[in-house]
């Protein structure tokens, strides 16, 4: 029982591996219809859809639903692969199988984008699967572009808006100790020398003001009251808070 991990009931520490010539005669015999050479393929290729939703951790999501949507892409690829074309199956599986889960991760995310870009995403996708049929290998922006006929640019919109949102947690990398998240690789434009020195500068500025001056900009500025309502509460004209707020503005930026 040492390392045995279940997904959908199935004890991953046993999944098979197939060989290469295995591969290619369950391969060459799914293609003459052999039912049961399929179902070996697709037990012996569980370990490939395991490997891919490792990827997808960290997202919240439930890990026998991506496996299962995982082995329906596995499934497609298995049924659509071309065996004269000389690529191996991984090859072609793989984006198979991440895109199968990518779709499943799309539909149900709530982040919501419009119908006209999720069209324009759905036929790309479309295209995408009928060209790797075709040249089993990922087609670039170009051939999607001319496959679709419409233009580069709304290729790359239309599957940026479709893109899984990335958690500030996930891992870029790792080398065995320390790992990289993204929030590591995010800048803190907030915390810079530049921002410290500029709150200091904006301090000193504030204090060289009267205290009347400093009444007034923090009635305004920070409790959010109209030049109307500070005027009432210090006693003189709006007139009178509008002329001292901007004067105290005024010898603020002279100090800065």
């Amino acid at each position: 029982m040492h390392g045995k991990v279940e997904i959908c009931g199935i004890n991953t520490a046993k999944l098979q591996v197939l060989k290469n010539d295995e591969m290619t005669e369950l391969l060459r015999r799914t293609k003459d219809g052999d039912l049961s050479a399929r179902e070996a393929l697709i037990q012996g290729n569980l370990r490939l859809v395991l490997s891919v939703i490792q990827k997808f951790l960290g997202r919240g999501e439930n890990m026998d639903d991506l496996f299962q949507v995982g082995c329906i892409g596995l499934i497609k690829a298995i049924d659509n692969f071309d065996i004269t074309q000389g690529v191996r199956f991984s090859t072609y599986g793989v984006p198979m199988i991440v895109g199968e889960i990518r779709r499943y991760l799309r539909d149900n995310s709530a982040i919501r984008v419009s119908r006209s870009m999720r069209d324009t995403a759905y036929k790309v996708l479309q295209a995408r699967e009928k060209l790797m049929r075709m040249n089993q290998r990922e087609p670039t922006i170009e051939q999607l572009a001319k496959e679709l006929d419409i233009p580069r640019e709304e290729i790359v919109f239309a599957m940026d808006a479709i893109v899984d949102p990335m958690s500030l947690y996930d891992p870029i990398y790792s080398d065995g100790t320390d790992t990289l998240c993204v929030m590591d690789q995010i800048s803190d434009r907030s915390n810079t020398d530049e921002s410290w020195i500029e709150q200091i500068a904006l301090k000193d500025a504030i204090a060289r003001l009267g205290q009347r001056e400093r009444n007034i900009l923090s009635m305004r500025f920070y409790q959010g009251k109209t030049q109307m309502e500070v005027s009432a509460e210090i006693g003189i004209s709006q007139a009178q808070v509008s002329r001292l707020e901007k004067s105290a503005i005024q010898s603020i930026k002279r100090g800065l």
